[in-house]
C-alpha cells in the first residue's frame, strides 16, 4: 500500500511540477518522495532555486510561511494543517511588540522557528546554525532573542560581551530533555559522544560533547572518528543517522525527544493535497515584504 502511494505522489509531481520538502524531524518514509530534506530555512531556500510550480512542504506552519515569503509565486501546501510549532505560537505579534515596548530601543533578533507576523516585526532572523555569528555581527551591545530562551540564553553565553534579553519561549520536545537523562546515557554508554540542540536547556548542554543545529549534528556524527553518539534532540535526526551510517552507533536520549506536531504529516497527507491541490499556505502582502527583509539581513550578514 505504502509503494503505491509513493508512486502516486512522483507521478502527480511530474505531472504538476512540484517538489516535496521533508524536514528532518519528520516520519523518515516521507524522504521516500523528498527532493530535499534538512533545516527549515535550507530547505525554503532550495525551493526558491527551483522552477516548480508547487511546494509540498512537509513540515510545520511557520516553515511553510517561510517558504512562501521567499518562494511568493509559488503555490505553497501543508499536508496537514494541524502541523504547527507550539514555540512559534509562544509569541504573536502582539506581544512581541509589548516586548518591544519594555525594552525600547533595542535590535530585535528573532529565531527562525517563528510566525510571519513576528518575522515582520523584528530587526534580523536568525537560524540554530548561525545565531551567535548574526548576533556577533549585529554589533549591539544589547539584543532582544525572541520566541526561544534557550538559544537566546546559549548566544549570550558565546557573546559575554552582549547582554542577550530573551523572550520567555521555548521549544516543549527540547524542554521536556534533562540533565538527568543525559546523565543517564553518559553513564550506560561512557564511550559515546553527546551531541545536543541549543534548543536544550543551559544544564544539557554544560553535559553536552557538541552543541549545533540538526544539520551541524548530522555533519559532526557522520564525519566523527567517534563509533557511538547519544543523540539530545528530536528523534527524526536518529533515524536519518541509523539509516544513513549504519556501522555508527546512534542513541536517542530519551523517548521523551520526539515532536507530535512534526509527527502529523504522513504520505497520504502527501498524496492528498498533491491531489486536490488543498491547504494552501498564504501570507499578506506586507508582512511577507517584511519579514523577507529580516531574512535577507540575515542571509546578507
Amino acid at each position: 500500500m505504502q509503494n503505491k502511494i509513493i508512486e502516486k505522489i512522483k507521478l502527480l509531481k511530474k505531472e504538476k511540477n512540484a517538489i516535496v520538502l521533508a524536514h528532518t524531524y519528520q516520519n523518515i518514509e516521507i524522504d521516500e518522495v523528498a527532493d530535499f530534506t534538512g533545516d527549515s530555512l535550507y530547505l525554503s531556500r532550495m525551493a526558491a532555486n527551483t522552477d516548480a510550480d508547487i511546494i509540498v512542504f512537509a513540515g510545520v506552519y511557520f516553515m511553510a510561511e517561510t517558504a512562501k515569503i521567499l518562494s511568493p509565486k509559488k503555490k505553497v501546501l501543508l499536508p496537514n494543517m494541524n502541523s504547527g510549532c507550539l514555540m512559534a505560537d509562544m509569541i504573536n505579534l502582539q506581544q512581541l511588540r509589548a516586548f518591544k515596548q519594555k525594552h525600547p530601543n533595542i535590535p530585535v533578533v528573532c529565531y527562525v522557528n517563528s510566525t510571519a507576523a513576528v518575522k515582520s516585526e523584528s530587526d534580523v532572523c536568525c537560524t540554530s546554525a548561525n545565531a551567535v555569528e548574526v548576533v556577533r555581527k549585529l554589533g549591539a551591545k544589547e539584543v532582544l532573542f525572541v520566541p526561544d530562551t534557550y538559544l537566546g540564553s546559549y548566544v549570550g553565553e558565546q557573546l559575554k560581551n552582549v547582554k542577550v534579553i530573551t523572550y520567555p519561549g521555548h521549544c516543549p520536545t527540547h524542554f521536556s530533555l534533562r540533565a538527568d537523562d543525559v546523565a543517564k546515557m553518559k553513564a550506560d554508554y561512557p564511550q559515546a559522544k553527546v551531541l545536543a540542540h541549543p534548543e536544550c536547556r543551559s544544564e544539557v548542554l554544560e553535559l553536552a560533547d557538541f552543541v549545533g543545529s540538526t544539520t551541524a549534528i548530522i555533519k559532526y556524527a557522520s564525519e566523527s572518528s567517534g563509533k557511538s553518539f547519544v543523540i539530545v534532540t528530536e528523534k527524526g535526526v536518529v533515524d536519518r543517522l541509523k539509516r544513513d551510517y549504519p556501522q555508527k552507533e546512534f542513541i536517542l536520549v530519551s523517548e521523551k525527544a520526539v515532536c507530535p506536531s512534526m509527527k502529523l504529516n504522513t504520505l497520504e497527507d502527501i498524496l492528498n493535497v498533491l491531489e486536490q491541490e488543498s491547504n494552501e499556505i498564504t501570507v499578506d502582502a506586507d508582512i511577507s515584504s517584511r519579514a523577507y527583509a529580516t531574512i535577507d539581513r540575515m542571509l546578507k550578514m
